[in-house]
């Protein structure tokens, strides 16, 4: 489809006057403005601070998409997520899913049991940092039957990123005080902030600093080979811990590894 221009001027028009606005409505700015350009089937916005539960500043699911996209992503999943990897480095600007993806994503046993579920065909993400610590990121998601944003779309979508986000940073100025309200209600310091439940999971299994950095990376999707770059060891090493680890807590498949580890994100 062309740039629908009278739709994006009906989107642009109630940021001319430069006041604050609410999440509700800045998030319905971005999903028209960005339906002007293209066509999508859902967007969804977060705010991330390191390791600390996401914030959902807004979404276009039903109720029942929202249980899968939000609530349980928040839950746990999240750490495990391409999007809040390139978050937390940041990467600024506009990427596809599959750009930043481990390179075993795409087999790994997160995807097949949770991203799966999902029936995308495509994830893009404008990665916008807003402080030192907080990025947000506002994602247009395609369903399978819509198919992924071609070449010339994805060009588009690069070239709106400035608009997007000036639009997300002066709305969203105030996240690192809403991450530490969020914090409060739960009576968790900012110091504990930085271990998460799935930290927990870790020391629950009883397994060491190594041991955790590597099975982490595997279950996010990444090869024995990939870990060992990013570690600075050996495939060799690489596959001796996963033994270990393995043996350890008496598993022989990923797929038994994500179950525990989904199972004791709560201890």
């Amino acid at each position: 489809m062309g740039v629908d221009f009278e739709k994006l001027f009906q989107a642009l028009a109630p940021l001319m006057n430069g006041s604050a606005m609410g999440d509700e409505a800045v998030g319905s700015a971005f999903r028209q403005l960005m339906s002007s350009l293209m066509a999508f089937d859902y967007v969804v916005v977060f705010a991330y601070r390191g390791k600390e539960r996401p914030l959902d500043l807004y979404s276009t699911f039903d109720a029942k998409d929202h249980v899968l996209f939000v609530s349980l992503y928040q839950a746990g999943p999240y750490l495990l997520d391409p999007f809040y990897h390139a978050a937390c480095a940041p990467r600024p600007g506009v990427w596809r899913m599959r750009e930043l993806a481990p390179d075993r994503f795409f087999s790994s046993e997160y995807y097949r049991t949770y991203y799966v579920q999902t029936g995308l065909a495509e994830e893009v993400g404008f990665f916008v940092p807003i402080s030192e610590q907080v990025t947000v990121v506002l994602s247009l998601m395609r369903r399978e039957a819509t198919g992924p944003f071609g070449a010339a779309e994805f060009a588009l979508l690069k070239r709106a990123e400035p608009l997007v986000a000036a639009l997300a940073r002066h709305h969203w100025a105030d996240l690192d005080h809403r991450f530490d309200a969020a914090l409060a209600k739960t009576g968790r310091s900012r110091r504990k902030a930085l271990h998460p439940p799935a930290d927990g999971v870790w020391q629950h299994l009883n397994l060491t600093d190594r041991e955790a950095a590597i099975i982490e990376l595997v279950l996010q999707g990444h090869s024995s080979e990939s870990i060992g770059l990013r570690l600075g060891i050996s495939t060799g090493t690489v596959k001796v811990h996963r033994r270990n680890v393995y043996r350890k807590l008496g598993i022989s498949s990923q797929t038994q590894l994500l179950s525990l580890y989904i199972k004791n994100l709560g201890h």
